[in-house]
C-alpha cells in the first residue's frame, strides 16, 4: 500500500455528511463490496473502450453479474437501490447509461405496460443479459417538443402495426434484440408504444460517430420503412403519452442518483490527484486553492446526496410529481457539471486525461445534463408548478 493509499483510508469518506448510514449495515457491507468489485472490474480498464468509442462487452457481462443486470431483483429497497446505481456511475457514467436504459426504460417499461404474455417472453433474457433493448422516443426534428410533435407513425392492418419514421439518439440502438418505440396512431392520433424486433424488415440502425460524452453507450439513428410487427407486440398499456410519462417520471426522478456517482467518481479522482501530485515542495493538498475546490465539489455532492434521498423517499411513498423530478433532475446535473470543471481544474492539464479519470467525467456529465429533458425545459416544467402558467410556446 502506497502512503497516499494509507493517508486516503484515513480520511473522511467523500459522503461527508453520511446518507450512507441510512442504509443498513448489511446494505453498506454489500455497497463496499460492490464498490471493491467495480474498481477492479471497471476503473483500470474502462478508458480504453471509452477513447475507442467501443462497447466494452466483457466488462459490462462482468458488472452484469455483479447483480446490475436486473438491479429491481437485487434490492426492493429504492433507496440502497439508488446508491448501487451511484457506485456504478462512481466507476464510470457510460456504463451507468448502458444499465440505465436496460433497466429503467426498457425493463421498467415492460413491467409497467406490458401484457403478461409480453412480459414473459422478453423479460427473462432480458434480466439474463441475453440481449438488451432500446428506448426509442426521440426524433431527428422532435425532441424537447416529441410529446406534441411526434412524426413516427403507427398505423393498424389487419393483424398487424405498420410503423413508418425516425428516431435519434437512441441509446443502446445498434446493438438491441428489442425496440420499444414510441409512434402515433394515424387513427386516433394517440402516441402508442410497441415492441419491435430489430431484425424485422425496414428496420435500420445506424451508429452516431464523433461524440464527446457517454462514448461507450452506442447511440443510434434509426429509420423504420414501411415495418410490419404483429398486433400483439403492441404494448398492452401504452395508449396515450400520459403512459409514456409514468416511464420517463420514474427514470427522471432516478438520474440524481448519476448525478452522485458522478461526482463520488470525480472527488475521488481529485482528492487522489491532489495528495499524490507535489509542487512547490509540498502536496498541492495542502494548498489553499485546492482546498476550497475539494470543498466546493464535496458540498455540491452533499446537496445532490439530499435531493436524489428525499426523490427516493416521495417515489416510494408514490407522491412523486414530474415537477419534483424535473427540479431534482436539473439542479443535480447542474452541480454535477460544476463540480466536473472544479475537479478538471485543480487538475490543470492532467485533467484532460481520459484515464487518469477526470476526462471522462468531464465530457460524461455533458450528457447527463443535456438527457432526459434539458436544464431549460424541466425549468419552464418547475416554472408552470410554481405559477400555474405554462410557458411553454
Amino acid at each position: 500500500m502506497t502512503t497516499t493509499d494509507s493517508r486516503t483510508r484515513s480520511l473522511i469518506d467523500v459522503d461527508v455528511l453520511e446518507y450512507h448510514r441510512l442504509l443498513t449495515p448489511e446494505q453498506q457491507e454489500k455497497l463496499a463490496e460492490i464498490r471493491a468489485a467495480l474498481a477492479e472490474i471497471v476503473t483500470p480498464h474502462v478508458a480504453e473502450a471509452w477513447s475507442r468509442d467501443e462497447f466494452p462487452h466483457e466488462i459490462a457481462r462482468r458488472v452484469g453479474e455483479l447483480g446490475y443486470n436486473h438491479i429491481s431483483g437485487m434490492t426492493e429497497d429504492p433507496l440502497f437501490r439508488g446508491h448501487l446505481m451511484a457506485e456504478l456511475a462512481r466507476a464510470d457514467i457510460s456504463l451507468s447509461v448502458y444499465f440505465a436504459l436496460h433497466n429503467d426504460l426498457v425493463g421498467a417499461t415492460l413491467e409497467a405496460l406490458g401484457s403478461e404474455e409480453q412480459k414473459q417472453t422478453w423479460l427473462p433474457g432480458l434480466y439474463a443479459m441475453e440481449y438488451t433493448g432500446c428506448f426509442a422516443l426521440t426524433e431527428p426534428e422532435h425532441g424537447s417538443d416529441v410529446a406534441g410533435g411526434m412524426a413516427t407513425t403507427a398505423r393498424r392492418e389487419g393483424d398487424e402495426w405498420v410503423i413508418n419514421g425516425a428516431k435519434r439518439w437512441i441509446g443502446n440502438g445498434t446493438m438491441s434484440r428489442i425496440a420499444i418505440v414510441w409512434a402515433r396512431d394515424e387513427e386516433d392520433d394517440q402516441v402508442k408504444g410497441f415492441i419491435v424486433e430489430t431484425d424485422t424488415p425496414g428496420y435500420e440502425a445506424t451508429k452516431i460517430e464523433h461524440k464527446t460524452a457517454v462514448k461507450i453507450v452506442q447511440n443510434a439513428d434509426i429509420t423504420f420503412t414501411d415495418v410490419r410487427i404483429p398486433a400483439e407486440n403492441k404494448l398492452e398499456k401504452a395508449n396515450t403519452f400520459a403512459d409514456t410519462n409514468v416511464i420517463l417520471l420514474g427514470s427522471r426522478n432516478g438520474l440524481g442518483w448519476q448525478a452522485v456517482g458522478a461526482q463520488q467518481g470525480i472527488l475521488d479522482a481529485a482528492r487522489r490527484y491532489a495528495l499524490e501530485r507535489t509542487q512547490f515542495g509540498r502536496p498541492i493538498a495542502g494548498h489553499q486553492l485546492v482546498q476550497s475546490l475539494l470543498v466546493q465539489i464535496a458540498a455540491n455532492l452533499a446537496a445532490t446526496l439530499g435531493m436524489a434521498h428525499r426523490a427516493v423517499q416521495l417515489e416510494a411513498a408514490g407522491e412523486v410529481s414530474m415537477t419534483q423530478a424535473s427540479l431534482v433532475k436539473l439542479k443535480t446535473s447542474q452541480m454535477c457539471r460544476e463540480s466536473a470543471a472544479l475537479g478538471r481544474q485543480m487538475m490543470g492539464g492532467n485533467g484532460i486525461l481520459a484515464d487518469v479519470g477526470l476526462g471522462r467525467f468531464f465530457c460524461d456529465v455533458e450528457a447527463i445534463f443535456t438527457y432526459e429533458g434539458t436544464y431549460e425545459v424541466n425549468s419552464l416544467i418547475v416554472g408552470r408548478g410554481l405559477t400555474g402558467h405554462s410557458a411553454f410556446l
